[in-house]
């Protein structure tokens, strides 16, 4: 397992702990709110029921063996526990139903108000009434009572244990989901840290070694014009690599797209390829830009489609051989728009096509950039809602092409573009 992995694991599994301990509290919360309602309110329907006998028996003639009655259903179904009654005489005698067969203690014989009390070993909820000089205590055994609470007690232990099982599994999988993209951007910033630095460290290198030698001792002329150049070189590339960092850094932490327009893309094509037509007539590349007669317009910031043509020509005309051929086109197909830059170079093997826009990574060991130009350029296409199409050219080089939605057309102009250096891959 990959550091990565046993890092994204640990910090799920966290998460989901912690996400269950917050529900299991609200759960127990909600549990023992619930258990005190439904109890409070089965205790209610017992208190209602023994008003209704005591109203009953105070507003008629006085039936006591009606006391001992259930609930009856339509048809004559009955359900429920029996009412209990007492009749305390003013002798001290007391009177009981059939019905009952438990004594009432004297303590209980003049309650007034829903009172509980153990009877016999069980909970029997009282309620009690003068009638004349008499006074009549009836009950109901909270059995029902102990029932619901049973019931929702062993509802809540079963439904309580799912529940935290599903949110914890759920926390985890969504925790996993969400940390895996943060650890993968940490894990390529980190990679991108350690490139940059050794990208950069190979033409310092070379800066240190042709100063320290030229201090060391005296040199002639020709030996320092070729410290100088070599100096030179590595300066410029480092130069050209901290403009590609920073150009993607400034692209990463852009939250607003500068402005979009409607920018006719054989316009712009034309106009790079004339900034590249000095760097293909000193390799003796046949360079040949091919558009429509129509405009055809791209909805992007135009800078930004700059750049990637850029990037295209600039890797193109470096790897096309001497004398070899260099093809940009942009042409509609359907209700999109295509440009292409093909080369006559050595291709770019299957294998790598997959990989040639991750930041760094290039396709060859040459010389070259530092592998930020198709990074660069895949940045700019994602973010315009394009597409890349890489494959083999005609002449047996690589063929990068990309297909946008086609924008708005209107009456073809120049467009005013930035200056831009090349990019290197």
């Amino acid at each position: 397992m990959s550091s990565r992995m046993h890092r994204v694991r640990r910090e799920s599994m966290r998460v989901a702990l912690l996400a269950t301990a917050i529900v299991l509290a609200m759960y127990v919360a909600i549990s023992a709110v619930v258990f005190v309602i439904v109890e409070r309110n089965a205790t209610g329907e017992v208190d209602a029921r023994l008003n209704n006998v005591v109203a009953r028996e105070q507003s008629g003639p006085f039936r006591f063996p009606a006391v001992g009655s259930f609930n009856e259903l339509p048809g004559g179904q009955r359900f429920g526990a029996p009412i209990l009654g007492w009749l305390s005489l003013p002798d001290g005698q007391t009177v009981m139903p059939a019905t009952t067969t438990v004594s009432l203690p004297v303590a209980a014989r003049s309650i007034a108000g829903p009172t509980t009390m153990s009877l016999g070993g069980t909970d029997v909820r009282l309620e009690g009434t003068a009638l004349g000089q008499a006074y009549l205590v009836v009950g109901q055994s909270l059995d029902s009572v102990a029932v619901a609470r049973s019931n929702v007690l062993r509802a809540e232990l079963i439904v309580g244990p799912v529940l935290l099982l599903a949110v914890f599994l759920g926390a985890l999988a969504i925790g996993r989901r969400v940390a895996s993209p943060i650890e993968r951007a940490r894990q390529r910033q980190m990679e991108f840290t350690a490139d940059a630095s050794h990208e950069l460290r190979t033409p310092l290198s070379v800066i240190e070694a042709q100063t320290t030698l030229a201090l060391a001792q005296e040199r002639d002329a020709t030996w320092n014009h070729r410290a100088f150049q070599r100096i030179d070189h590595e300066s410029k590339r480092i130069r050209h690599l901290v403009e590609d960092l920073l150009w993607l850094a400034r692209f990463d932490a852009t939250e607003a797209e500068p402005k979009a327009e409607h920018v006719d893309l054989g316009v712009l094509a034309t106009q790079a390829a004339d900034r590249f037509a000095g760097i293909a007539e000193t390799r003796h590349l046949a360079l040949h830009v091919h558009t429509d007669a129509t405009p055809l317009a791209v909805h992007a910031p135009p800078e930004w489609l700059d750049r990637l043509l850029g990037v295209l020509l600039d890797n193109a005309c470096k790897y096309a051989p001497e004398q070899g051929s260099v093809d940009v086109s942009v042409r509609a197909e359907g209700g999109r728009i295509r440009l292409s830059v093909d080369d006559s170079g050595p291709g770019i093997p299957a294998g790598e096509r997959a990989r040639i826009f991750d930041r760094f990574h290039r396709a060859t060991d040459g010389a070259g950039g530092a592998g930020l130009g198709l990074a660069i350029a895949d940045a700019v296409v994602r973010a315009t809602g394009g597409r890349w199409e890489v494959g083999e050219s005609a002449a047996g080089g690589a063929a990068m092409s990309v297909l946008w939605p086609r924008g708005l057309t209107g009456p073809r102009e120049a467009a005013p573009l930035p200056t831009v250096s090349p990019s290197a891959n």
